[in-house]
Parts: C-alpha cells; sequence; structure tokens
C-alpha cells in the first residue's frame, strides 16, 4: 500500500473499504494490501457457504489441531464452558456495574469488565495465582494491542512469559487429567485440554488457550464498547429509548468488531470472473454486506429499530456465515447484551466531548478511546 493510500486507510479504514468497492468495475477487487475482497453481496453469501472454497481445516486454529472434526469439538468445549458460566457473568456484571466510576475510559472499561466477570471460568479460583496475575496483565495489555514500539516490546515479553508459565500449568493439569474427566471441566483451561487429543504438545495446548483467551475477552469488549458508545451518541443524557438486544445487534451490524473475514483459496478457481490459484486470499467483508444499499434500508444509518423485524434487513454475517460460522456467536451476544443491560439499567449515558465512530483496524474494528459518564 502507497503513503497516500495507507494515510487515507488510517483517517477512515471502513470510508476506504468503500470507496474500494465503489470504484471497482467487477464484482471482486484487489486490496492495496494484498490479496481480494468480494464487492458484490450475492457472491460474497455464495464465497462464504461455498462447499469447496470452505473445504479442509479452519485458518482460525492454523496447523495446531490435527483434523476439522477435533477444530469443530474444540469449538464446542469452548462454547460450552461459557455457556455454563453465563448465570454467574450475570451475576458479576451486576456486581461491577455498582462500583465503577461514573465516568470511565473506553474501549479499556469494556475489556476490564469482561475479564473481571469471565476471569473465574478462564481460570477457576483455585487455580495458580501466578497465571491469574499474568491473565490479568494480558487482557488489559494483549487485548487493547499497544500502538507504541516500546509498548509493544513490554506486551510481547509478557506473552512469552505467559506462554512459560501456561505451558507449565498444562503439563501438571494433563498428568492429573483424572479430576476433571470425572466432574467436567471447572474452567476454560481444562475445556482446552480435554478437546485436545493427547498427540498435541503441551506448547500448542497453552498457544490454544490463549487464542482462546484473546478471541473471547477483546471481541467481546470491543462489542460492549461499541454497543455503548453508539447507543449513547444516538440517545444522549437520556435512558435509551430502544430495548438493548437491538442496539447490541445494530452495533454489531453497524461497526463489527470483525471487520474481513480472510482464507487462502484451497484449489484453482473462479469468482467473479477472477482466475484463483490455490493459496491466494479471498476476503469478504461483513462490513461492507452490513453495508449494502441495495439489501439494507439506509445502511449508514444507526437504527436499533430496523431489529423490530428483523426479516426485513439484509445478510447479517457479524460472526462470519458457513461452514467456518463462530461456534460461540450467540453466546457471545448473550455476554454483551447481558452486560449492557446491565450498565443502562435506570441509567443515562453519555459520551463526554462527542465520539468518534471511525473505528481503528488492525484483524478487529475497535472503537477509538473515549469517555463515557453514566447518570442514575
Amino acid at each position: 500500500m502507497g503513503f497516500t493510500e495507507m494515510l487515507r486507510f488510517r483517517r477512515d479504514p471502513l470510508d476506504f473499504l468503500e470507496n474500494l468497492r465503489r470504484t471497482s468495475s467487477g464484482e471482486v477487487f484487489r486490496l492495496p494490501w494484498g490479496g481480494w475482497c468480494v464487492g458484490d453481496t450475492g457472491l460474497a453469501l455464495t464465497v462464504l457457504n461455498d462447499r469447496a472454497f470452505n473445504e479442509g481445516m479452519s485458518e482460525f486454529f492454523g496447523s495446531m489441531l490435527p483434523s476439522r472434526s477435533v477444530q469443530v469439538d474444540f469449538g464446542r468445549a469452548a462454547r460450552a464452558i461459557l455457556r455454563t458460566h453465563a448465570p454467574r457473568y450475570r451475576e458479576c456484571v451486576a456486581a461491577a456495574a455498582i462500583e465503577m466510576s461514573s465516568v470511565t475510559r473506553w474501549p479499556a472499561a469494556g475489556v476490564e469488565l469482561v475479564y473481571r466477570c469471565t476471569a473465574d471460568v478462564l481460570l477457576h479460583p483455585d487455580g495458580s495465582p501466578e497465571l491469574r496475575r499474568l491473565l490479568e496483565r494480558n487482557a488489559r495489555v494483549g487485548a487493547l494491542r499497544p500502538a507504541r514500539m516500546g509498548q509493544r516490546a513490554r506486551a510481547q515479553l509478557l506473552r512469552a512469559e505467559l506462554s512459560t508459565v501456561l505451558t507449565e500449568q498444562v503439563r501438571d493439569r494433563r498428568r492429573d487429567s483424572g479430576h476433571a474427566a470425572e466432574s467436567g471441566p471447572r474452567d476454560l483451561l481444562d475445556a482446552v485440554i480435554g478437546a485436545c487429543p493427547d498427540e498435541v504438545p503441551d506448547t500448542t495446548v497453552a498457544q490454544l488457550y490463549v487464542l482462546m483467551f484473546r478471541s473471547i475477552v477483546g471481541p467481546l469488549g470491543y462489542s460492549l464498547a461499541w454497543s455503548v458508545l453508539l447507543g449513547s451518541l444516538h440517545s444522549p443524557g437520556s435512558p435509551w429509548p430502544w430495548p438493548v438486544d437491538r442496539v447490541v445487534r445494530e452495533a454489531a451490524r453497524h461497526r463489527p468488531v470483525s471487520w474481513m473475514v480472510s482464507r487462502p483459496v484451497p484449489r484453482p478457481t473462479e469468482f467473479g470472473g477472477i482466475a484463483f490459484q490455490a493459496g491466494d486470499q479471498l476476503s469478504v467483508s461483513p462490513y461492507l454486506l452490513h453495508h449494502d444499499e441495495q439489501r439494507w434500508s439506509r445502511p449508514g444509518a444507526f437504527q436499533p429499530d430496523r431489529w423490530a423485524r428483523p426479516s426485513a434487513n439484509g445478510p447479517y454475517v457479524p460472526f462470519s456465515s458457513g461452514p467456518f460460522t463462530c461456534a460461540g456467536a450467540a453466546v457471545a451476544h448473550e455476554l454483551v447484551t447481558a452486560a449492557a443491560a446491565t450498565l443502562t439499567e435506570n441509567t443515562s449515558l453519555s459520551v463526554i466531548g462527542g465520539g468518534d465512530t471511525r473505528p481503528i483496524v488492525t484483524n478487529a474494528a475497535i472503537p477509538r478511546p473515549f469517555t463515557l459518564r453514566r447518570t442514575p
């Protein structure tokens, strides 16, 4: 990507992406940073559900698990432990909301709230105090993707320390695996260990746990932050006039955290008149699908009431679609909605100093920092 294009992308990543689609003459357009993106909504849905394109293993896990069936079982195990913990999560959110300051800085506050209320399912209270300390620090530093070089270096050192301690914990728990087998997993670490075949090395099990840890804390925290930001900007200083569920769904449509879903083409094929070779990167953007003017009414507007009639809406894929839809999609929506409902109950929210809805985009679309005031 050239210097000018990079500046335009950083200034407004999603507008930059929409402009690429508008100026493209075909159904598929080339991305400046490499690979291709499907611009046509109908073709994008075909790609997401195409059996040949989606054959084989999920890229989410890389080569850490030995087969697609193991990947599927792994995702189900992680989803099951989160769903089991959901009632305790709601209780924790209610207690945490009472203790929160009336003025908070987001999205950090959202990430910290999600971590605090999932901490016991991520690692059982009887787990290693050292590991819990490292997980807490990683939730604050790693999930928020520090921008400065020095901060990134410290984050990298912290991840290395976490990997060492976590691998030791995996080794210890695998050695004493009888308890988890008899009583069921106590936490996410037990669930990850139980879903991994014996031949998967301890270091890889630790990496899988970190992958799931980050996939829970960061995305849920960012989704909550988008819901709070957009709902508050469109109802400043007043209780939300919409059901919280509609706000959360509309925030995930308007600003999906997973803004781009990519996959290497498994074999030579053709989409949109473009011939692809095996290994070429092809992407579908949930953001573009959610903002197609032919499929959505006023897609650029934040309108929670559109979810009063979901059947009248266009394609909604905040967690992707097809064979590789996120296994925890329903649970994630439930947890974000529970937190947003608690934060807004009998409370008015206002964003201090306006609010910038242009995201910071890396592998996720993250809200720019904003300050929120909660008034009973």
